[in-house]
């Protein structure tokens, strides 16, 4: 490839290796760092969400299931399933952001449109639905092994799950909650999943999260872009002096806290959009420990169980946990977009 095609946004393939490089390193930087942070809340949510079909709400809002969750199991128990959330933000951002960044090079290709130049609107739109479509089926298998995880207090010992001696209930931690049992690990779930329906079952919740990461993710990308474009143009007419003749700015040129500022926008957009396909995901994924089936009972099925949420508790059903999670995305997303656009302009 020469300099004529990198100009149409086919570098190559050194370019396009260096550049994928970057792409998953920074995408899993601000993925682990935005995890911690809002692990708690995404705990609290996964509880408020796969409790909707109980006979009786353990948690009466989110506020009662932190406390409760403290009050139970102390520091360890609000960061239950840490490590699959780690991994699995390593794969979503990483993958994301090497998607979206191909796929947007494959359009200017596709329309002759020079590298550097932004593309508009409803085409960066197009790159990160799909964006969000390919990473849906590396992060399904890591979401169920989280969820599960994020429930196990929840219950009494499954068949899935070995039966916990009883001393290992007693005690208390220094910070005088209870001491939490020694429950299976992120591994040994994995395991038993694989071992009792297959790897195929490593993708139960799948049609959810296609459809979340899918719209999610289009509107992730697309609410950043739309808002990072306003920032650009008011800073380009408030400041004319700021700008050199000619010159157009790009997302480039973001600031860090535009950078931030549009990120936490798009984190608004993207839980408000498809939250229902989640709640549907992480009810179907926690099935086996809270609701288990009678013996020969047909598989849970995306729509029949957004059926059943609906019947059960109308949109509040469906919405259950949204408002913890829109409070964390809000930081979280901000975080995240800081973090990548600010490693992007530190190497480009």
């Amino acid at each position: 490839m020469g300099e004529d095609s990198d100009l149409l946004g086919q570098p190559d393939a050194r370019s396009a290796v260096l550049r994928a490089g970057k792409d998953i390193s920074f995408g899993s930087i601000a993925g682990i760092v935005s995890k911690v942070f809002e692990h708690p809340f995404d705990l609290c949510k996964v509880r408020l969400q796969t409790q909707v079909l109980d006979q009786m709400a353990r948690f009466s809002g989110p506020v009662d299931c932190l406390t409760k969750t403290w009050k139970n199991e102390g520091f360890r128990g609000l960061y239950r399933g840490l490590p699959a959330p780690i991994v699995g933000a390593m794969a979503e951002n990483s993958c994301l952001f090497l998607s979206y960044n191909e796929l947007q090079n494959l359009i200017r290709w596709m329309n002759q449109i020079p590298q550097h130049q932004d593309l508009s609107l409803p085409q960066a739109i197009l790159a990160a639905a799909g964006a969000g479509a390919l990473t849906s089926f590396a992060l399904t298998p890591i979401e169920l092994v989280k969820c599960k995880m994020q429930v196990q207090m929840l219950v009494a010992p499954s068949p899935s799950i070995a039966p916990i001696p009883a001393a290992q209930f007693s005690g208390t931690t220094p910070l005088g909650a209870p001491r939490v049992a020694m429950l299976p690990g992120p591994m040994e779930v994995l395991k038993t999943v694989i071992k009792t329906t297959g790897f195929r079952g490593l993708w139960l919740g799948q049609t959810g999260t296609l459809i979340r990461e899918t719209g999610g993710s289009a509107a992730w990308f697309g609410s950043k872009e739309f808002t990072a474009g306003l920032l650009l143009s008011y800073r380009s007419k408030k400041h004319p002096e700021l700008v050199p003749d000619g010159k157009q700015l790009t997302r480039k040129d973001l600031l860090l806290w535009e950078s931030a500022l549009s990120g936490a926008s798009a984190g608004v957009l993207y839980n408000l959009a498809l939250f229902p396909a989640d709640t549907v995901k992480s009810t179907i994924q926690t099935e086996e420990e809270l609701r288990p089936r009678a013996k020969g009972a047909p598989r849970p099925t995306f729509f029949g169980t957004l059926n059943q949420l609906y019947v059960k508790q109308g949109l509040k059903g469906l919405y259950a946990g949204c408002g913890i999670t829109i409070a964390r995305a809000v930081p979280s997303s901000g975080l995240i977009f800081l973090i990548y656009d600010g490693l992007c302009k530190k190497f480009p």
